[in-house]
């Protein structure tokens, strides 16, 4: 029986088919539970004889529909809805990769929820770190879940729902397709579920510059294609607050772009006002003011600018926003009796001139930083309701080797914190618990050096910031994982950010410990390369097969050069 059917629209693919195909053959859920439909839109290359090549060498499990070209992904999708097999359907780009055992994770996981739609981890170099993805959630939807964070269609779907509520790519070339169908899937979906941990899909950018996404589009067209997305979401919900929280994201990240650091920077004259019209006629046109007014401090600052036509307002401020920068500090790190590092941390914003970005309290009421924003017509004395509105921070773990990020459990908190009369500053705090037996996706860190990194949004700026190692002691190594290796908290240089160092599975000796806290030093490793550097010719020979097993304990490939 199929369960699953991998659908894979083709235009121009050429040698991609061959790097996409093995990663879709090889899945684990088993060769007789699904199928792959490709479905070529009338490609001019050699494509087709490459797909009809595939679809011989695996005869019943591949296959191959050729059409007319209709000029984007849609239609080739819709017809391999149709024509698929499989309860479930699951999107895959011709020049993206699935991990072996994605189909098998995602069909557990919806069949066991009677989920509609599935959404797999996604990595790659056309995905940034998602703490959508942070931890699996068996069943939710577009009202208790970021869904809408989540807007490509590498996902799983029913295919029966999809049917049953005529759910369809636009067809022909529409900018956005993507959003418009999850638009149209979210809002119907009655149980979503999403999968944590191993990422299951691999977005990649396409060496030649090919991905249809980074294809320019005049902004008039762009900016039409979100009114339909806009519609989709309206048509789907009622007014009210759940359609002004799931309208956000759009106005947020689509409609705030143009006149937001460092696009309103970079634009200017004709071509700047043409952007700032469009974007201006949209927002007055297709969104309820509800939206606006439910936004933190300063995105809800800038939607007002914006709707008021006070461009020159909106480039001002974008001059002042772009250098406020994190101000984040280690207060406390130990370790707990299971072996778990857990890290104290608390997050600010500072101004560009190095002080606190505040609020001061006028007659009841707080007001954004009156230094930031004085002289900006239409922005002195704004007012700030919820300063805690959308404040969140978190502490983020990279593997720079292999570019994964991993989300450590944590209790981070927002609050307001005094700075003198009147004067308030909103800061995150609290402890984050990095085990280092399951940080990786659930498995033990791999060997190697991984970065910690802070991430806050406060008052509707969103930043990242290294985590300053600081002057406090850190504990010693610990064991863990199987086979057993060592972890260390270390610094790296030359930013003196917090660092976890893994040692080689099986190397959990004293010396190995004394090795492994040596070569964790940046000082160490520099005073090692120029020992190595100044030796001779032959006794280096003999130095360098210890200098590369440093170089493997200590730091991640790419992070350290070989002495």
């Amino acid at each position: 029986m199929t369960e699953v059917s991998i659908v894979v629209p083709v235009y121009n693919a050429g040698p991609y088919i061959e790097r996409c195909a093995p990663s879709l053959l090889g899945q684990t859920l088993g060769r007789d539970a699904y199928e792959i439909v490709y479905v070529d839109d009338g490609s001019t290359d050699d494509s087709p004889a490459r797909l009809d090549a595939l679809a011989a060498r695996h005869p019943g499990h591949v296959r191959v529909v050729h059409q007319e070209n209709s000029g984007w992904p849609g239609k080739p999708r819709n017809v391999g809805v149709r024509l698929a097999r499989g309860a479930y359907v699951q999107f895959v780009d011709q020049d993206d990769e699935l991990a072996p055992d994605a189909l098998e994770r995602l069909h557990r996981l919806a069949v066991r929820n009677g989920s509609d739609i599935v959404l797999g981890r996604v990595t790659g170099t056309m995905a940034g770190p998602s703490n959508v993805f942070k931890r699996t959630v068996e069943r939710c939807t577009a009202a208790d879940a970021p869904l809408f964070e989540s807007l490509t269609p590498h996902k799983m779907f029913r295919r029966a729902f999809l049917l049953e509520h005529g759910i369809e790519f636009p067809e022909g070339r529409v900018r956005l397709e993507d959003q418009v169908f999850m638009a149209r899937a979210y809002v119907r979906a009655r149980t979503v579920s999403i999968l944590g941990g191993r990422p299951c899909y691999l977005w990649n950018r396409r060496e030649d510059g090919g991905n249809t996404s980074s294809r320019p589009t005049p902004p008039e067209t762009y900016y039409g294609h979100l009114r339909t997305v806009v519609e989709e979401i309206r048509a789907g919900t009622e007014p009210g607050p759940l359609q002004d929280h799931l309208l956000r994201r759009s106005y947020r990240v689509e409609l705030l772009r143009p006149v937001t650091e460092p696009r309103v920077l970079q634009r200017t004259g004709p071509a700047l006002e043409r952007y700032f019209t469009t974007v201006r006629d949209l927002a007055r046109t297709a969104y309820p003011p509800g939206v606006r007014d439910g936004f933190p401090a300063l995105t809800r600052l800038r939607a007002t600018l914006l709707e008021e036509g006070r461009l020159d307002s909106l480039v001002e401020l974008a001059r002042r926003t772009r250098h406020i920068r994190p101000h984040v500090t280690l207060d406390a790190v130990r370790r707990d009796r299971s072996g778990r590092l857990l890290l104290t941390t608390t997050t600010t914003l500072l101004r560009p001139d190095g002080e606190p970005l505040t609020l001061h309290e006028r007659y009841g009421r707080l007001l954004l930083d009156p230094d930031l924003l004085t002289g900006i017509e239409g922005a002195e004395h704004w007012d700030v309701p919820h300063p805690l509105a959308y404040a969140t921070g978190e502490l983020l773990v990279h593997d720079r080797a292999h570019d994964r990020w991993w989300f450590p459990d944590a209790d981070l908190t927002a609050g307001l914190r005094p700075l003198g009369p009147g004067r308030h500053q909103v800061v995150v705090s609290g402890t984050t618990a990095i085990d280092p037996a399951t940080l990786a996706d659930g498995d033990p860190v791999p060997p190697g050096t991984h970065l910690v990194w802070a991430s806050a949004q406060l008052l509707g700026i969103g930043r990242r910031a290294r985590l300053p190692a600081g002057s406090r002691p850190r504990p010693p190594a610990v064991r863990t994982g199987t086979p057993p290796r060592l972890v260390l908290a270390t610094r790296t240089a030359p930013h003196d950010q917090l660092a976890l160092t893994a040692g080689a599975p099986h190397r959990t000796s004293l010396p190995d410990h004394l090795l492994l806290r040596t070569t964790a030093s940046p000082r160490a490793r520099r005073t090692a390369r120029t020992v190595l550097d100044r030796l001779p010719p032959p006794v280096r020979a003999r130095a360098l097969p210890l200098a590369r097993r440093i170089t493997r304990t200590s730091a991640s490939p790419g992070t350290q050069r070989t002495p």
